[in-house]
């Protein structure tokens, strides 16, 4: 599997392959010509709930990752589309916010390229 991630207000490059928007809102000040986005997978972002819940603070983060990862579970068939996605070539998952290391598609990312949930 080989999975990216870029947030939406970088340029679109050559080796993104399949890019895919994990938000369920689009991004501010994107156009959507220039976001190059292949996909806009809403159904994959998190709950409203759990993202204002959330609301980018890292001190939350680890309970963020457990409740978005228990929501995915819930989303089979979504998650096995991303995964057939990956697996015939390179994906990007495109996100929003500003912190990159805090943030809905490092956990999809990492959902993807575990054991969990597989058929």
């Amino acid at each position: 599997m080989n999975i990216k991630l870029r947030r939406a207000y970088e340029a679109p490059q050559e080796e993104d392959g399949l890019r895919i928007l994990v938000d369920r809102l689009w991004p501010r000040g994107v156009s959507r010509s220039s976001a190059g986005i292949d996909l806009w997978l809403k159904e994959i972002a998190p709950s409203d709930a759990l993202r204002k819940w959330f609301g980018h603070d890292p001190e939350k983060w680890a309970g963020f990752r457990d409740r978005y990862a228990g929501e995915l579970d819930h989303k089979p068939e979504v998650v096995e589309e991303l995964r057939k996605n990956a697996c015939h070539g390179t994906i990007t998952l495109v996100y929003s916010a500003k912190d990159t290391e805090h943030n809905n598609a490092v956990v999809l990312k990492e959902y993807l390229e575990s054991d969990r949930n597989q058929p």
